[in-house]
């Protein structure tokens, strides 16, 4: 079973629960600001993808970041802002359990 994460309220994410639900595809909705994301999850998703395309830096909680905390950043420091403040996360991803797809246009190409 497929695994979506973001936020409930975010347009985007909406517009992904829509699609898969539309096109029958069973998927686990993970709430990432309620149910938080572990430093597992973030680790497996960077072993899968780059780090970069993971961190949201158009986002309310990237701009309420320090310019300390923005800068210089490595893998492991933009785990752990994710970690802490799960908004940064780029939404929505999709994990297939083949494939993490990050973000969402018009449909996704599974």
């Amino acid at each position: 079973m497929f695994t979506l994460y973001g936020i409930k309220n975010c347009s985007t994410v909406k517009k992904a629960r829509d699609w898969l639900e539309q096109h029958g595809i069973a998927y686990q909705f993970h709430d990432v600001r309620a149910d938080g994301l572990t430093l597992e999850h973030l680790q497996n998703f960077t072993a899968r993808v780059d780090w970069n395309s993971l961190l949201n830096r158009s986002s309310t909680s990237w701009r309420q970041l320090t310019p300390e905390q923005q800068s210089d950043l490595t893998c492991e420091k933009a785990i752990q802002l994710i970690h802490n403040t799960p908004t940064l996360l780029k939404r929505p991803v999709l994990d297939t359990g083949e494939r993490l797809l990050i973000g969402f246009k018009d449909e996704y190409h599974l």
